[in-house]
């Protein structure tokens, strides 16, 4: 079981997938905090300001996690119909294009029909799959670990508005949080990606900053 966990959760966290979510909670922050005028802001201003940020991205965790589990289920069908169609069919060759369509093309390109062969064989003497797709508690375990990863990332964001009664200082010390947490997101993935960390980095605070500022200047 915690073996399971582990896995559901490295598929959870793939880096190409979750830094492009915490890029977008941190983008949706960032446009909201830019709106406020920090010159004329009050305490009621800075309080709606709040409530907007974490309302914003507390609804985009909880659509992010139903759509990670949509997609989890959409994938468990595939993997289903393939197996089930593996299993049905008399024809050999049929059967060898079906495993390898349902695996990595790299992986697939050096299996040798014997090798297919062999798979296919080993699913044959598996049981019977389920009359339709489930999810299973780590689906939605690692749902919750969706919805707490985009969520979370407001925080250091708007942190300075909570504790601090000067509004600029706390908008400079806000925006400098942001471009540190975009510069460590693209400096992760570029690692992950076998890239100069500090070129990801640097490059994921342009790209964000880029965003940001499309995204206020449409009125989002």
């Amino acid at each position: 079981m915690f073996k399971n966990l582990v896995k559901s959760y490295k598929f959870m966290l793939e880096p190409q997938e979750r830094v492009a979510e915490v890029l977008f909670g941190l983008i949706m922050v960032l446009a909201i905090t830019g709106s406020l005028r920090v010159a004329s802001a009050g305490p009621e201003d800075i309080h709606t300001m709040l409530v907007s940020a974490l309302g914003c991205n507390l609804a985009w965790g909880i659509i992010d996690s139903v759509l990670y589990l949509l997609a989890r289920l959409a994938e468990k069908s595939r993997n289903r119909t393939t197996y089930i169609a593996v299993r049905r069919t008399t024809n050999l060759q049929e059967a060898h294009d079906l495993i390898s369509d349902a695996l990595p093309r790299v992986v697939a390109s050096v299996l040798q029909p014997a090798e297919l062969e062999t798979i296919r064989q080993r699913l044959m003497q598996q049981p019977e799959p389920p009359k339709c797709a489930r999810l299973n508690w780590a689906d939605w375990w690692c749902a919750k670990g969706v919805f707490l990863l985009v969520f979370l990332s407001t925080f250091p964001v708007v942190l300075p508005f909570m504790f601090m009664h000067n509004a600029i200082l706390a908008m400079r010390i806000s925006n400098g949080i942001a471009i540190t947490m975009l510069f460590i997101t693209g400096a992760a993935y570029g690692r992950c990606m076998d890239r100069s960390p500090w070129g990801f980095g640097i490059a994921m605070v342009v790209l964000g900053l880029a965003m940001v500022a499309l995204t206020m200047a449409l009125g989002g």
